[in-house]
């Protein structure tokens, strides 16, 4: 497959899988036995759509969208944007209603048209600040 044509792909799973939910996208464009190199995220297609829907299930509503784009051989760069509002529990703690939007990095290597290796790395800490998660002013009560 060509730079571009990862390239569309890497934008379709981001934007339509994870920014829509559309789970179907993760069936066309992610290997069955995709390798995650995220900390804490399994990999292959299921480790794929548990993330959408763990994700989806936190933030209501919640977008994740392409900002910039690089392509350097089969490897596939995006600088994204996650957007939500946490209505879902987190880690055992009850949701605050309080909106985040971060920065995330992600970078995908692809054989064949399909995505077959990915490197993410969110601003976790910036979610949490944001939404009210860690001690300080503003920060939802610890259990």
């Amino acid at each position: 497959m060509s730079a571009e044509q990862n390239a569309a792909s890497f934008r379709r799973l981001i934007e339509v899988g994870f920014g829509k939910g559309d789970l179907g996208v993760v069936d066309e464009v992610v290997s069955p036995d995709c390798i995650e190199r995220q900390r804490g995220l399994k990999g292959g297609r299921d480790g794929v759509k548990d993330t959408i829907a763990t994700l989806r299930g936190w933030f209501s509503p919640f977008s994740l969208t392409v900002e910039d784009l690089a392509v350097d051989g089969d490897k596939v760069w995006g600088r994204c944007r996650a957007r939500g509002v946490n209505t879902g529990s987190i880690m055992g703690r009850p949701p605050t209603g309080q909106p985040m939007e971060i920065d995330v990095i992600d970078i995908g290597r692809f054989e064949g048209g399909m995505l077959v290796e990915h490197w993410g790395v969110p601003d976790q800490l910036g979610m949490m600040s944001q939404i009210g998660l860690l001690p300080g002013r503003g920060s939802a009560p610890a259990r």
